[in-house]
């Protein structure tokens, strides 16, 4: 690619994705499932530690189950709100206007449950370590938000704490843990976000 071309596209690529937002208010609105499917299979062009790709995503269409998700989640941030998080992560979270409720998990037409395997099964029974796992899908999960959003979708990485529910709920193997649970869709009519400003470049890079 020529050094103009390469200028144009990289700051066209950092101007689309400095308009990138959380969101946690979804419109109802159906959106295009191969859409999902292709940001997955960009998310599973991560790098990952000798290249083993630890980790799952997982679709939820059913809607009992997501009801179950929701009801679990919103357990576990009820006990971490009323004071399990502590007083500095709760005064750290407070400009974002969170709570407890989690309706983002049951109004996103599609929900998107990450897991990372933290060892390999073989069919014949046998374990086979991986490395670099929590690495390997934070990229993952970097590089599926990335193409949703270019994709015109809004997302929330969602992390409720602790997260084996999901394991249990979605019925996933032993080797297999929650990550992060993607709620996607397109932001709803009176979507609102907090007033937030990103760090400039100068604060987040140094030359050495």
């Amino acid at each position: 690619m020529p050094a103009d071309e390469s200028r144009r596209v990289a700051a066209d690529l950092r101007a689309r994705m400095d308009e990138r937002r959380t969101v946690r208010m979804f419109s109802s609105d159906p959106v295009p499932e191969q859409v999902i499917l292709d940001a997955v299979a960009v998310a599973s062009t991560a790098p990952s530690g000798a290249h083993q790709q630890p980790w799952t995503f997982v679709l939820v269409k059913d809607p009992d189950v997501r009801r179950r998700i929701r009801e679990a989640a919103e357990h576990e941030e009820r006990v971490s709100y009323a004071g399990r998080l502590g007083d500095e992560w709760l005064d750290a979270l407070r400009p974002l206007g969170t709570d407890d409720v989690k309706p983002h998990l049951t109004d996103a037409p599609e929900l998107l449950v990450v897991f990372q395997q933290r060892y390999y099964v073989a069919p014949d029974g046998t374990h086979r370590k991986h490395y670099y796992v929590d690495e390997s899908v934070g990229i993952a999960v970097g590089m599926l938000l990335t193409a949703l959003h270019l994709a015109g979708l809004a997302a929330l990485t969602h992390t409720p704490s602790p997260m084996r529910f999901l394991g249990e709920v979605l019925g996933r193997p032993r080797n297999e843990k929650a990550f992060a649970v993607i709620p996607i869709g397109y932001p709803a009519d009176d979507c609102v976000v907090p007033n937030l400003v990103r760090k400039s470049l100068d604060q987040v890079m140094v030359r050495v």
